[in-house]
């Protein structure tokens, strides 16, 4: 199946990974200790990320490690902005509206 970064991040389970990794890379029993879940669970959603480029995950020794990787995320970004921009608009119109109703009204309040 192919997954993209989109499915990685719907999960709160998998922010919180990412959340955790963003900051320091953590062994895969580290990260685990952090849930209330199993940690064939963790691996799932580890693998999951993973595949999603969120994650990478290095061999040193007999420990693998898990390290972040977000610049995926930037697609999050770039999705989110497009909305952005358009409540901005949206916003700054109803703030002029509100701003000429309220001149308006200071107007013929001083003509009374």
């Amino acid at each position: 199946m192919r997954r993209d970064v989109f499915q990685a991040i719907a999960d709160p389970t998998r922010r919180e990974i990412i959340n955790l990794l963003a900051h320091r890379q953590m062994n895969l029993n580290a990260v685990a200790d952090n849930f209330d879940i199993s940690r064939p669970a963790v691996s799932k959603h580890i693998k999951i990320l993973t595949e999603c480029g969120l994650l990478v995950i290095k061999q040193q020794g007999r420990e693998r490690y898990c390290q972040a990787d977000l610049k995926q995320l930037k697609q999050v970004t770039d999705w989110a902005e497009q909305y952005r921009q358009f409540w901005t608009l949206k916003l700054d119109a109803l703030d002029a509206f509100l701003t000429d109703e309220q001149n308006t009204d200071n107007h013929k309040h001083n003509k009374l």
